[in-house]
């Protein structure tokens, strides 16, 4: 299993586009220079010893080196004892609603964040289990598949907002049917799937899904997130989001459709407010679930890789030394000698 030790190293990866753009404007603005001169192909011919191409491939190989070395800095490792464990624990499947009215601040800092903060909470919370996290909206998708790396989880969770799924809406009955079959085959393993979301299902099935997740032993939990009251969804820009008639959108928590697919689902009801009542909740109802014995593939030692990207940054170093920025002149009495003997021999 590869790895990256310190990851954060890796948000400097995005100097290297930043690198790109001013080496493409100075070109740009070299290129309008040359004009001023005379006619591009006048001015190449006043200047034979200029390469076209040569700026270019150091400054590209200068690029790759200074990758590689952020990279380096990252501690890229790689895993090299694999051994299996035999655990008891549970498998629980987290399906998060990232639909817009997510984004309502009745819950601090909003119902996204707080339902992330208890996710996460959550996941300290785990030892022996395995943990999935499905995201939806108007539609679904597996953002994590079931693992028992809770680092990884943590990592995936970070990067979820709402720009992730472009439909709008909220189809509660296709997460669940998504995260049913997000499991493994493991008999005799509690298994539950934990839906956090405002309760706007919008395509309508949910409860039809939570009674088929029962009749496979899934226990499914709604965590409703929110105000029953509602509250206006922030647009981004300081404002607030509008219907087409220009009054302002709210979104209330539907505690009813929540506690009748918890109800469906064999499972539990729990609100989630601004107390961390809902998270104790949670921890003792998953406590009661039937722990099972799983096989876990574990990575207990890891072989620094650094090494191996060092070199490759001091190859292109030394490679970027050796060319020249305008033509070898070596090169060039060669290619004299060369012609001269052409000439001679004809």
């Amino acid at each position: 299993m590869f790895r990256f030790e310190d990851p954060i190293y890796l948000w400097l990866l995005l100097i290297i586009p930043l690198l790109v753009m001013i080496r493409l404007f100075a070109w740009r603005q070299r290129r309008k220079k040359l004009r001023k001169f005379g006619e591009p192909e006048l001015v190449k011919a006043l200047m034979p010893d200029v390469s076209k191409y040569r700026p270019g491939v150091k400054f590209w190989l200068l690029i790759s080196a200074l990758a590689l070395l952020i990279l380096m800095l990252a501690r890229p490792q790689m895993g090299t004892k694999i051994s299996h464990e035999k655990r008891n624990g549970i498998e629980t499947i987290i399906a998060l609603d990232i639909s817009n009215s997510m984004m309502a601040e009745d819950v601090v800092p909003s119902r996204l964040e707080k339902s992330k903060l208890l996710v996460e909470n959550l996941v300290d919370h785990f030892t022996n289990d395995k943990i999935g996290l499905v995201v939806f909206a108007g539609d679904a998708f597996v953002q994590l598949p079931i693992t028992s790396d809770y680092v990884s989880a943590k990592m995936f969770l970070q990067n979820i907002d709402p720009s992730l799924i472009q439909t709008q809406g909220t189809d509660i009955a296709q997460a669940l049917n998504l995260s049913m079959k997000s499991f493994t085959q493991q008999d005799k393993v509690g298994k539950a799937i934990i839906v956090i979301t405002d309760g706007e299902d919008h395509e309508g099935g949910a409860i039809e899904a939570a009674k088929a997740a029962k009749a496979k032993g899934i226990n499914v939990f709604i965590l409703g997130v929110g105000d029953p009251k509602g509250a206006p969804i922030p647009a981004g820009d300081g404002d607030y989001l509008k219907d087409n008639s220009g009054q302002t959108v709210m979104t209330a928590l539907n505690e009813q459709m929540c506690q009748q697919i918890a109800q469906a689902g064999s499972g539990k009801y729990i609100h989630v407010d601004n107390t961390s009542d809902a998270q104790e909740q949670l921890n003792n109802a998953l406590t009661k679930l039937q722990k099972g014995e799983t096989d876990t593939i574990i990575y207990s030692e890891y072989d620094e890789q650094f090494q191996a990207f060092g070199l490759l940054v001091l190859l292109l170093l030394i490679i970027e030394i050796c060319v020249l920025e305008s033509k070898n002149p070596l090169l060039k009495n060669v290619s004299l000698f060369k012609k001269k003997r052409i000439t001679h021999e004809g």
